[in-house]
C-alpha cells in the first residue's frame, strides 16, 4: 500500500476540484501537506476536509520567479524538506484562430506552462539536495493532439510535457522523477454546467485524477519519469 508518512508533498492549485481531491488523497496517505492556491477564503475552506492541519500558502503566484521561491521556502521552513510537488494550476480557453486565439497566448501559457517550469524550479534544489523528489505536472490530451478551438491550450499543454520530459533528463540520475497526467474531461460543477448535455458518467472524476497523481508522488513510482500518463476516463 502506498503511504506517505515522513515524506511532505506540495499541492499547488489546492483550491481546485483536482487540488483539493488529490490533498484528501494525500491526507488519507498520511502526507505532510503543504498547500497552495491564490484564493486564501477557498483554500481555508477546502483545507477543513483534511484529518491533519495542513502548512496553507495563500496569494503566492506560481507565475513568478518570487512567488514560486515562497511556496518552496515556506514548505521548507514549516517540513524542511520537499519529497514532491503535484502542481494543478492550469486554465483552460477554447478560441478559433480566426476569432482572435492568439489575445488568449499569454495568459494561458503562463497559467499552464510557466507555472511548471517556475515551480519545477524552486522544489529542485530540495530534492536534488536529498537525491529524492517527485514532480507532477498536469498536462491535457489536447497537448498530444489538438482539436478545433484548442490550438492555444493544446500549445501550452504540449508545452508542459516537453517540460516534463526535459527535467526527467536533467535530474533522474539525481533521483528525481518528473511525470505529467494527461486527463480528458473532467467531472467538475464547471464542466457540467458548461456541457449540460454529455454524458458526465464517461468523464474522470477528481478522485480518480488523483489516485494517479499520488501513486506518481509515490516511492513506488521510481522507475516511471518523463512520462504521460492518459487519465481519459471511459470515453
Amino acid at each position: 500500500m502506498i503511504d506517505f508518512t515522513g515524506q511532505t508533498i506540495i499541492v499547488t492549485g489546492a483550491a481546485g476540484n483536482v487540488g483539493q481531491a488529490l490533498a484528501i488523497k494525500l491526507s488519507a496517505l498520511s502526507a505532510n501537506l503543504a498547500l497552495a492556491d491564490m484564493d486564501e477564503n477557498r483554500l481555508r475552506a477546502s483545507a477543513k476536509q483534511l484529518g491533519a492541519a495542513p502548512l496553507l500558502i495563500a496569494g503566492a503566484d506560481a507565475r513568478t520567479e518570487d512567488g514560486a521561491n515562497r511556496i518552496a521556502h515556506e514548505c521548507l521552513a514549516r517540513f524542511s524538506r520537499i519529497d514532491g510537488l503535484a502542481n494543478t494550476v492550469g486554465a483552460f480557453q477554447l478560441k478559433n484562430v480566426a476569432d482572435g486565439a492568439a489575445e488568449d497566448w499569454r495568459a494561458l501559457m503562463d497559467l499552464n506552462a510557466l507555472t511548471a517550469l517556475r515551480l519545477s524550479q524552486a522544489v529542485l534544489p530540495a530534492m536534488v539536495a536529498r537525491s529524492y523528489g517527485r514532480i507532477v505536472h498536469i498536462a491535457a490530451g489536447a497537448g498530444a493532439r489538438s482539436f478545433a478551438g484548442a490550438g492555444v491550450y493544446a500549445a501550452s499543454k504540449a508545452a508542459v510535457m516537453r517540460i516534463t520530459e526535459a527535467l526527467s533528463e536533467e535530474h533522474k540520475a539525481q533521483g528525481v522523477t518528473a511525470n505529467c497526467v494527461m486527463p480528458g474531461t473532467i467531472d467538475t460543477p464547471q464542466n457540467r454546467a458548461a456541457m449540460p448535455d454529455a454524458n458526465a458518467s464517461k468523464w474522470v472524476r477528481p478522485d480518480e485524477l488523483a489516485n494517479v497523481i499520488a501513486f506518481l508522488l509515490s516511492r513506488e513510482a521510481s522507475a516511471v519519469t518523463g512520462s504521460a500518463v492518459p487519465v481519459t476516463g471511459r470515453l
